[in-house]
């Protein structure tokens, strides 16, 4: 970005259960969660949108998946080399979302903090505890 600030920042939201998309645009430094549910985009299912954590990182119920190529650091030196800008997946800052991109989670929505333009899918959610329609009795 040469130089110059940016203010706000442009997210690509995919729902895989509708195959819908959503632009957004966020400001720099707001909370990835809080963003989506400004918009009335939630990250939750219906039941969780009730029972949940609050944003405090603890529930995992607000899980997205960044299908941006480019981790933080990268995304933002490249840009500056060859003049593009490009959608990132955000470094995890909080315990719990360091786990979750370790091991193939979803990461949380409530513990991102929106620093530049992102790719965001938000994936179909079971409620915790029900089968499967597959599984036998």
């Amino acid at each position: 970005m040469s130089g110059a600030s940016r203010e706000i920042a442009y997210l690509r939201v995919e729902h895989e259960e509708s195959e819908d998309e959503s632009l957004l645009v966020a400001p720099i430094g707001a909370t990835l969660r809080d963003v989506l549910l400004a918009n009335g985009v939630s990250p939750y299912t219906a039941i969780t949108d009730r029972l949940n954590c609050g944003g405090r990182g603890l529930c995992a119920t607000c899980g997205v998946r960044f299908t941006g190529n480019k981790p933080v650091e990268s995304a933002t030196a490249e840009a500056e080399e060859d003049g593009s800008e490009d959608s990132h997946v955000p470094r995890p800052e909080h315990w719990h979302d360091e786990l979750a991109a370790r091991f193939g989670f979803p990461r949380l929505s409530c513990q991102t903090e929106v620093e530049e333009d992102m790719d965001v899918r938000i994936p179909e959610k079971i409620v915790w505890g029900s089968r499967r329609p597959d599984e036998g009795d």
